[in-house]
This record gives structure tokens, sequence and C-alpha cells, in this order.
């Protein structure tokens, strides 16, 4: 490209006789000249480090961008950087994409079923129970009575049976899932009746109005924001009428001038024909929670079927059920549909196990556990935090809350840390989120905490040692 932009009429072309355009080689490549080959940056022992983190490929991948940019930088005229700026370079695109990795962290919150932070922690007990099932080969679907293709739900249909009195169940990868089967399967092309104060939309933009038309249900508003009456559901029926769906307000409440019906009271105004369903979403099963209705309760009051989370507060791994009248449950089973939305050999060892200690009394879920902590419980473990810190910690009441969708507005008493000193709230939460592993808090007041209902017993020990260091460096 030099020779071809540059003209010199002494040489006339002939680049090893001129000087002048040797020179001008010379000083257009000596930047490209100063990059480091990829191979060279991949023995640096700063850019090695990442590779157990993030595989030898992806940080060879992340070397060779940094190194275009370098060229595109060159060739726009700047300086070219050393081998060793280039390997900080690396480290820190290296550091961007670790931090999307996901890690064990420790919940400071207060919100015990914390959405962002994968919801209900699985009990280790469980998780080793299932470890050969997961790590191996299982009767996934082999019936080995016979020898030949089985079903692939295992015991779950009986434990659920036991834990909240249903005909029949089906379990899928989570509520949404649950809730968008029942609707394709049971009303495609038909109408579904859903009051105004309940047509709701959870995190991640899921609507119910938007999952009715994805279904091909059409959907039928009744009643208005805060008042939905059994007039209301009787009215809006007709040949069309496929279901009737209650929807849990999962994160907000209507207070004030506001009355919906008892479920009761719907059923026995709907004909045969239409069916009551009901998205109970909190997986409320045993626990007695404040304006929380457990789904045993919905079957006895002749709900047809009822959808629930088994990851909140009933406290498995991730999964949606369905549980009702065997005779509504064995279509949707056999839908294809329904198949698209299953659940792996993973998801169903951990949740028939969970299962087993759930119905037999061996484990109560992470939610009601928390809520069962008493305030003394509470300030023994902060004041033991406390001896070790002084006065840069001070202990605070609070309120936590159950989270992840479920009782909405319902809060019960608890004890945070507070952290004093004279750098921002927020910079105290940066430096625990740098932690390993990172430490998540909120910000009360103006003051960045931890609320201590929400840490387990067993990361105690590396909250204290954050905070050790944090002051430490900021003295």
């Amino acid at each position: 490209a030099v020779f071809k932009t540059v003209g010199c009429r002494e040489c006339n072309g002939r680049f090893d006789s001129c000087l002048f355009r040797r020179r001008l080689y010379s000083m257009e490549n000596q930047g490209y000249l100063g990059l480091p080959q990829i191979d060279r940056l991949l023995q640096c022992g700063e850019v090695q480090m990442w590779f157990p983190l993030l595989s030898r490929p992806l940080v060879a991948r992340v070397a060779s961008e940094v190194v275009a940019k370098e060229r595109a930088r060159i060739a726009g005229g700047a300086d070219g950087g050393g081998t060793s700026k280039i390997a900080e370079k690396i480290n820190t695109e290296c550091e961007r994409l670790y931090q999307k990795r996901l890690r064990p962290v420790i919940n400071g919150t207060g919100v015990v079923i914390h959405t962002n932070m994968g919801r209900a922690p699985i009990p280790v007990e469980v998780w080793k129970a299932s470890e050969r099932v997961t790590t191996g080969h299982s009767n996934l679907e082999l019936d080995l009575s016979t020898g030949t293709r089985g079903g692939r739900s295992g015991i779950i249909p009986e434990l659920l049976q036991s834990l909240v009195g249903c005909e029949a169940s089906l379990m899928v990868n989570n509520c949404a899932a649950a809730i968008y089967l029942l609707l394709i399967g049971l009303a495609a092309g038909r109408q579904v009746i859903v009051s105004r104060g309940e047509q709701v939309q959870i995190g991640g933009g899921f609507r119910i109005p938007e999952i009715l038309e994805a279904s091909g249900a059409h959907l039928v508003e009744v009643g208005t924001t805060n008042i939905t009456t059994v007039d209301d559901y009787a009215r809006a029926v007709n040949d069309e009428t496929a279901m009737v769906l209650i929807v849990h307000h999962s994160n907000f409440s209507i207070q004030g001038f506001a009355a919906r019906p008892r479920v009761a009271e719907i059923k026995s105004s709907l004909p045969p024909h239409v069916i009551l369903a009901v998205d109970q979403g909190s997986g409320v099963t045993t626990e007695n929670i404040p304006a929380e209705i457990r789904v045993t309760k919905y079957l006895k009051a002749g709900v047809d079927l009822v959808c629930f989370s088994g990851d909140k507060v009933l406290g498995g791994p991730q999964a949606g059920f369905i549980v009702g009248r065997a005779a509504l449950i064995d279509p949707l089973r056999r839908h294809p549909v329904a198949r698209v939305l299953r659940t792996g050999k993973t998801i169903s060892s951990l949740m028939e196990d969970y299962l087993i200690r759930k119905v037999g009394g061996k484990t109560t879920g992470r939610a009601a556990e928390v809520i069962g902590f008493s305030l003394e419980e509470l300030k023994r473990r902060g004041k033991a935090i406390k001896r070790g810190l002084g006065n840069r910690v001070k202990l605070v009441s609070t309120a936590a809350t159950i989270g992840g969708g479920s009782a909405p507005g319902e809060c019960f008493p608890s004890v945070a840390l507070e952290l004093q000193g004279e750098e921002s709230a927020h910079v105290f939460l940066k430096r625990l989120r740098e932690w390993a592993p990172p430490i998540i808090g909120i910000i009360a007041a103006g003051r960045a905490r931890l609320d201590l209902s929400t840490i387990a017993n067993t990361e105690m020990k590396s909250v204290v040692a954050a905070l050790v260091s944090i002051y430490g460096r900021g003295q």
C-alpha cells in the first residue's frame, strides 16, 4: 500500500535502491511489528490463569480480539502498546467475561427467595443423594420390571398426592410453562375468563394477556382492577368458555377498597363444562404464610387444576407443577408441547428426593426455615460479627421478605449489619461484590446493609473476612 500511494521519481519504484522509501516503510510498519503473536500472549502467566476459569480457546479468542483492536488503533495513528499492556487489556476482558459466570454468592439482601440469585437453595443432602443418578445412567424412562420404555415421572405424582391431596399431577420446567401448557392444551381457540385485577406482569416481561394470546386462547376480561364479583364471572360464561383462570398477584398487592370472591363461590357459579384453574404461583403447600392460600385448600374448594412453582416456597429445584383432576391432567401429559416443556433427569432426580424429604417432614424449605429464625438468634449472630469489627458495624432492626413473587407486601422482623464509615454505601457494596464468594447487600437509610436472616451460618466466616479486608483497606 505504501508503494502505491507514495511516488518517488528518483528510483522509479525500485524499492531496494531508494532510501526514502525504505525509511517510510519502516515508519508505517514499526507499530504493527511491535504487536506480539497470540501464542506468545497465551504463554504469559497472568493470561494463563484464565484457562481453567474460561477455557484456553475462549481466552485465545479474547486475545485475538484485543490484538485486532490494537492493530486498528495503530492504523488510526495511535502508538502501539507493548506485550505487558496488551496482556493487561486481555485480563480486563477476561475479568468481564468471568463476572458473567454462574458462581455462588452470599445473599445479604433480606429477600429469602431472590429470583436474581436462583431462588430457593437446594439442600446439600438432596444434591448428594441425587449425585449417582445425575452423573451416571438411570431408569429415567425405563420400566425395570419389564425392561421396556416407561414413564419419566418416577414417584413424583405419588409424592404430590401425599403432599397436596391431588388426583394427578404433571411436572414441567417452571410455573410459566405450566400455565402455558394448561392454556394451549385445554383452551386453545376458546375463551378464558380473567379478572381485570389479575392480568399481571411478572419479572422478565411475562404477561398473562400475552401468554393467553400465544396459547391461542381468547381472553375475556371481567370486573375491575380492584373489585370482581361472582356475577361478573357468571355473566361472562357462554358456550365458547373453556376456563376461568384465577391468577396469583405474585409481586404486588391491591389494598383498600378491593374485593374478589372466594374460589368456592366461583366454582359453584360455573356450568360443568367450564374448568376452574388457579395460578397459585408461590408453591405454598404446608407453610403458614399470611395472604397465601395453600394448594391443598384450593383443591378442597373445588378448583379443577392448580399451577405452582417448585423452586419458591416449596423449596426444590426450578420446576412447575399442574395438579388436580386426572381427567384433565392426562390430555396435558399427552400434548406435544408437554415434551417441549418437560424437565431433564437432573431436575427430576433432585425434585423426587426433595419431595421425599418434604413429605416425610425432614425438610421445610428455605423460606419456612428463615421465617422460623428468632430475633435472638439473629442478634447473637450479629454480635459475634460485631466483636471482631467494633463500632465499624452497627446492628439495626429491619424487615425481611420472602420474595420470588410470593406473599407480596408480607414482611417479617429481622436484624441487619449496617456498615459505618466515610465511604459511600455504593462503594461498600461494590467491594463486597468483589469478594470471593461475592456478598450481595442492600442500601437502606443511605447505608450499606447485610440482612442476617438470609445469610447461612456456614457463610458467616466469609462475611467477617470480607468486612475485615474492606475496613483494613479503608484505613
